[in-house]
């Protein structure tokens, strides 16, 4: 996928960042701005795409930000970019942050290390599908209905929501033995 470096955080550890509704930051703790390179000052106020690394499939942000919009939580593998260029991948769990009357006001992640034999062999090369549709398309709108379609067809074939998939992924015969 990516000719940089791979960061790394620990087990034990999570990353977590809370935007507005707008996509904008409001807090990123500790373990975001270490493995991220950015400064806190670099990244209150920013897009959370300012992590958004290209080998990243639209698709699937399209869908984790139409989950929550929608108002319900998603986990997705995701693979993020540092200030200086390198990536690291994580886990992430994605919900709304609603107010005391049950507004959407903003939205939480909190990211765990992701499992290395799912992530090398299930969703990388997926990944690497879905991104090769996109790119296959002069018109990036064309590229994102048709991974969105691949990856739709992909749930559909295994008769499960995306939630689901990720929750009931695990590492295949070969990464076991």
């Amino acid at each position: 996928m990516t000719n940089s470096v791979e960061r790394f955080f620990g087990e034990d550890e999570l990353i977590v960042s809370k935007t507005d509704l707008k996509g904008r930051l409001t807090y990123c703790n500790d373990v975001f701005i270490r493995i991220s390179g950015y400064s806190e000052s670099e990244c209150l106020g920013q897009q959370h795409s300012l992590i958004r690394h290209a080998d990243m499939p639209r698709c699937v942000f399209k869908l984790l930000w139409d989950t929550i919009h929608d108002g319900r939580e998603i986990f997705a593998y995701v693979i993020n970019r540092c200030k200086n260029g390198d990536y690291y991948w994580v886990n992430a769990h994605v919900t709304p942050s609603r107010d005391a009357s049950g507004n959407i006001i903003g939205f939480h992640s909190n990211r765990r290390v992701p499992d290395r034999e799912i992530l090398n062999h299930i969703i990388s090369p997926l990944y690497r599908d879905l991104l090769a549709e996109e790119s296959r398309h002069a018109n990036r709108k064309d590229g994102l209905i048709a991974s969105s379609e691949m990856l739709t067809n992909l749930l559909a074939s295994n008769k499960v929501e995306y939630d689901e998939f990720i929750a009931t992924l695990r590492p295949t015969k070969q990464a076991a033995a």
